[in-house]
């Protein structure tokens, strides 16, 4: 329950203002159907991050613990500081690479592809090796996702400027750095993580 918990709270404040978030913001403007965008992101974001955490998984099974503690510890400080840089949408991107393949399969493509080497896709890397849950982190990470990118959708414009993106990045980021922080001291066996 816990690494589904963490996961679910870790991608849903660093999704707000990532450019995957501006991506459903652009959708939802762009087509103007908001259930196959929702579906669409929820199928990329499934296979993007059963991927991650499968990857996550089979490192926990290669390296040795105490480096494994070392590479996670210090993957989760540089997940904290990149949170702080703002993201941009690439126009490509937006357009879902200008492949026609509707507003399913445009959301489907668009979200796998912004969502490679994103943070919230290493850190569903790093998460699923921390936690060595795999079902319960893409699970936790998939429901971040979908907590911050469908309000997107569904309110588009209306919401971008309401929400203190800077505020919820340093919270997001400060909670990554204790994470890793967690880590490196060896206090997370304590605390269950």
């Amino acid at each position: 329950m816990e690494a589904l918990l963490v996961s679910t709270g870790l991608v849903a404040l660093a999704e707000i203002g990532d450019k995957t978030q501006l991506l459903a913001f652009v959708l939802a403007a762009r087509f103007r159907k908001p259930l196959p965008i929702i579906a669409g992101i929820l199928i990329a974001t499934l296979l993007n991050h059963a991927g991650a955490g499968a990857l996550g998984a089979w490192i926990t099974a290669q390296v040795p613990p105490a480096i494994m503690r070392w590479v996670l510890g210090l993957g989760f400080v540089a997940m904290g500081v990149w949170t702080l840089v703002p993201d941009k949408l690439d126009e490509e991107e937006a357009a879902g690479k200008g492949l026609r393949l509707g507003v399913l399969g445009t959301t489907i493509v668009a979200f796998f592809l912004a969502e490679m080497g994103d943070k919230t896709q290493i850190a569903t890397v790093a998460l699923a090796a921390q936690f060595q849950s795999l079902l319960a982190v893409v699970a936790g990470t998939t429901l971040g996702m979908m907590i911050a990118n469908v309000p997107a959708v569904l309110l588009g414009d209306r919401m971008a400027h309401k929400i203190p993106v800077r505020l919820v990045h340093g919270m997001a980021a400060l909670i990554f750095i204790m994470l890793g922080a967690l880590v490196l001291g060896g206090f997370a066996r304590a605390w269950g993580l």
